[in-house]
């Protein structure tokens, strides 16, 4: 990784010597532009308006115009002049709660290390005071000829710093938000929740990709391969005015859940497919198996049958042969209890 920028942090009088580095970059294909008849490059001039020359690029010089007409002309020596008390420096000047700055304000990104051994030390202390009272460094940063507001925080064991819009850079917001007589019900307001929370499951940051860069890429690939460019699916465009809010929060988690329910059926069917599948002989060998397994239980159990049937009229005669003993002997007790008539 290239460096470009070496300096110090500057707090108080403690001093850290670190390096910048990029912590972004840009993955577009870089498009040159050509003639569209032949493909030859299109050069670009400098042309003097005035006296009709080309201008080299050391007589090109910086230039403003005011509402009058008048022109001030700055040359390299003027602007080498102006004061940068930040050239090489990044001079903390406050220390402020993480919570007090908002992502308006941030621009560029970039990593900061030490640069040498001898900075370790002074490095992990500033990372770790930052780290314990949850704050980050306001600052100021000149990166090539243009000095900015910086933020200095730190991310997982290192220090970053974003390059910040000055306060009058940001424009002002007002007038922009919806009215405060437009309220929403807390129906809607449940529903809403619950689209969002459906949306956020499984979602993977790292998944995603420039779906118009990889079209572009597959396009340049095309024409250098003198082949014709795959057809693109269109895009479905958003509906331009919402009639029923709760009808159209409905049908969106309808979808969600639809789409989720596709996934893992998708899923199931392939895990399916592939215990289903194994040797032929393994198949044969089991049904064979199953089914001398299921003959010999028959046998067994006809066995069983029998053997039970029998034992039950066995029972069953001794009980019928009790009950007629039983029934006899009431007989007899009866009569004696019975009284004689007289004679």
């Amino acid at each position: 990784m290239r460096t470009m920028w070496k300096g110090a942090i500057g707090f108080g009088l403690v001093s850290v010597p670190v390096k910048l580095y990029a912590a972004t970059e840009d993955h577009g294909v870089r498009l040159h532009e050509v003639h569209d008849k032949d493909g030859g490059r299109v050069r670009r001039r400098s042309v003097c308006s005035v006296c009709g020359e080309d201008v080299g690029y050391e007589h090109i010089a910086k230039g403003y115009e005011d509402d009058e007409g008048r022109t001030a002309i700055l040359t390299k020596d003027d602007l080498a002049d102006l004061p940068l008390p930040s050239k090489n420096l990044i001079d903390v000047l406050a220390f402020v709660d993480a919570d007090h700055i908002t992502p308006l304000q941030l621009a560029r990104s970039y990593y900061l290390a030490p640069e040498n051994g001898a900075a370790n030390k002074p490095y992990v202390l500033l990372r770790e005071t930052l780290k314990k009272t949850d704050r980050v460094a306001v600052s100021k940063i000149t990166i090539r000829t243009r000095e900015s507001l910086a933020l200095l925080r730190v991310q997982d064991d290192l220090m970053m710093v974003h390059t910040m819009y000055w306060p009058d850079e940001i424009r002002d917001s007002a007038g922009l938000a919806p009215p405060d007589s437009v309220t929403v019900r807390p129906q809607e307001l449940k529903m809403a929740t619950s689209l969002m929370d459906t949306l956020s499951e499984d979602f993977d940051l790292d998944g995603l990709e420039d779906e118009y860069q990889r079209a572009l890429d597959e396009l340049v690939t095309a024409r250098l391969d003198k082949k014709k460019p795959a057809a693109r699916t269109e895009t479905t465009a958003a509906p331009d005015n919402v009639i029923d809010l709760m009808s159209a929060l409905q049908a969106s988690i309808d979808r969600a859940d639809n789409e989720e329910r596709g996934e893992k059926g998708g899923r199931t069917a392939a895990r399916k497919t592939s215990k289903s599948t194994g040797p032929a002989k393994k198949s044969a060998a089991k049904k064979s198996t199953t089914k001398s397994a299921g003959s010999a239980k028959s046998a067994a159990s006809t066995t069983s049958a029998g053997s039970a049937k029998s034992t039950a009229k066995n029972t069953e005669a001794k009980k019928s042969t009790a009950k007629k003993g039983t029934v006899k002997a009431a007989k007899k007790a009866a009569a004696k209890k019975s009284p004689r008539r007289a004679s």
